[in-house]
């Protein structure tokens, strides 16, 4: 799950050498700030290594967004009652036109494989929250329709979830940094779109 850190980059070699070896020798104590400063430098294009930096910044993002998406889910579950997916789900099909998406096109902007979304679309379509369609001109296709019913319950348990979403992941920020995490975010995507379309994957 974490990208693999270079041996070298170890907190040994880092620190150059025990505690002990560098007590009282200034020629070590410039040798960890060599090391250090080295240590801080991005990783260059060649380098199969992260840096630490890269190494710490990478740690933290999966962290952040596996601790953050399972919280979001508890609390939906909680006040709303259903899972943050279903929430995904009824959220987007309220953005769509007509409030209304294939089921194709609803998987892959959930991320979803389409046996996981067909499986989610059955249970909102129990609560009576979304209503499953035939598409037009496509005998096999089908189109997941949010219902008014399934608009109200998105309705009641929105402003909830963007308060927490707000509180926890925005109001540290201040505008620049919410500017700037903005423009992570923008140039990552862009990026991974890149290399996807690079192999022939489409994205959305």
């Amino acid at each position: 799950m974490f990208a693999t850190p270079d041996p070298s980059r170890s907190s040994g070699a880092r620190r150059g050498g025990s505690a002990s070896d560098s007590a009282g020798h200034s020629g070590s104590r410039a040798g960890n700030a060599s090391d250090r400063a080295a240590a801080a430098r991005p990783a260059t294009r060649d380098d199969p290594w992260l840096s630490d930096r890269e190494q710490q910044a990478w740690r933290s993002f999966l962290e952040l967004t596996g601790t953050l998406t399972e919280h979001l889910d508890r609390e939906l579950r909680h006040d709303a009652g259903i899972p943050h997916t279903y929430y995904q789900v009824l959220a987007m099909l309220s953005e769509a036109p007509d409030r209304a998406l294939r089921m194709s096109d609803l998987a892959a902007a959930a991320w979803a494989s389409p046996s996981r979304m067909s499986h989610a679309v059955d249970r909102l379509q129990e609560a009576g929250w979304v209503e499953r369609r035939p598409a037009p001109g496509d005998g096999r296709g089908q189109i997941a329709v949010l219902t008014e019913a399934g608009h109200r319950k998105l309705t009641e348990a929105a402003p909830d979830h963007a308060r927490t979403v707000r509180a926890i992941l925005f109001d540290p920020l201040g505008p620049e940094l919410l500017d700037a995490f903005a423009e992570v975010c923008r140039r990552a995507l862009q990026q991974l779109a890149d290399r996807e379309a690079a192999c022939g994957v489409a994205t959305e």
